[in-house]
């Protein structure tokens, strides 16, 4: 299959167009429409409805696999890429929202100190993101967070050759309005929430898919969706009565709402470090700072 037809198939649908896709990658309309031929032709299947563009039942089946091959192929070219040019005095670290927290600013700093001069770059970007920025190699670290168990690992996708180490497990909690009639509780049940008004914040606040998953049931539904990675925005909406959130309590409490804290059932806010095979030595110094938190923590 043929990695260039596969890209052009996902633009097609990711526009549902095939002027859209054209112009996004450059192409003629007829080129995109011979890419889609040719696909279709490899495969011995259509793929694409034309009027109205939408994927058939097997090109559908096609785009659950599609973006993760093709960002794996990246990932394999920035791995090599990164055997020809080193960077020893760069790091780019991407963070979901809620993994950019006060124990990474200090460790930040103590890098800044140990291996000055330090080009530092940090990007606050969607967890999705974060992941394919580290495979891609425009970041040398990720920070990824979400919710499981304690001690066991986050659900992420097959990442390949990447090294993923825990860097920090907190409780869990649910953003209230200050006079929500449950704000001043010392603990909640997500389960008893599941029908409450909730702000759907992928990005920013745990999935509320994952804590659909996680309390087996279809409740949890969103009365506003937030899309972004602004939390100051996502808890201004929490805190003028538009749904409730779930977040780390450390960081949920400094957010100006009600932060009551998830006993049930027994979740951790969690957060995972991401880097490719034999990172830069301030890539290395950073996931050493960050892990070792983990059982020395600060005194």
């Amino acid at each position: 299959m043929d990695p260039h037809l596969l890209r052009t198939f996902v633009a097609v649908l990711d526009h549902r167009s095939f002027s859209a896709a054209a112009s996004a990658l450059g192409y003629t309309q007829s080129a995109v429409s011979q890419h889609i031929a040719a696909l279709e032709a490899d495969l011995g299947t259509r793929l694409v409805e034309r009027r109205p563009v939408a994927a058939t039942p097997a090109g559908a089946r096609l785009m659950e696999h599609a973006p993760a091959l093709l960002l794996r192929l990246d990932a394999a070219r920035a791995d090599i890429a990164r055997l020809r040019h080193s960077h020893p005095t760069r790091l780019a670290l991407a963070c979901s929202p809620a993994a950019l927290g006060p124990a990474v600013a200090r460790a930040l700093a103590q890098l800044h100190t140990t291996d000055h001069p330090l080009d530092l770059e940090v990007r606050t970007l969607g967890r999705a993101a974060v992941i394919a920025d580290v495979l891609t190699g425009r970041a040398d670290l990720g920070l990824v967070d979400g919710t499981a168990a304690p001690s066991d690992p986050l659900a992420l996708p097959d990442l390949g050759p990447t090294t993923v180490l825990a860097a920090a497990e907190e409780p869990l909690a649910v953003l209230f309005p200050p006079d929500h009639p449950l704000a001043r509780r010392r603990s909640v049940r997500l389960t008893d929430l599941a029908q409450a008004q909730w702000i759907d914040a992928p990005d920013t606040a745990i999935p509320l898919e994952r804590l659909r998953t996680v309390c087996r049931t279809d409740g949890f539904r969103p009365r506003i969706r937030h899309r972004g990675t602004d939390l100051h925005g996502l808890a201004a909406l929490a805190a003028a009565g538009h749904g409730l959130a779930a977040l780390p309590l450390p960081l949920a409490a400094t957010l100006g709402c009600a932060a009551v804290a998830v006993t049930a059932p027994r979740l951790v806010h969690r957060t995972e470090l991401l880097h490719l095979a034999n990172p830069a030595a301030p890539a290395r110094r950073l996931a050493d700072l960050l892990t070792r938190r983990q059982t020395a923590p600060d005194t």
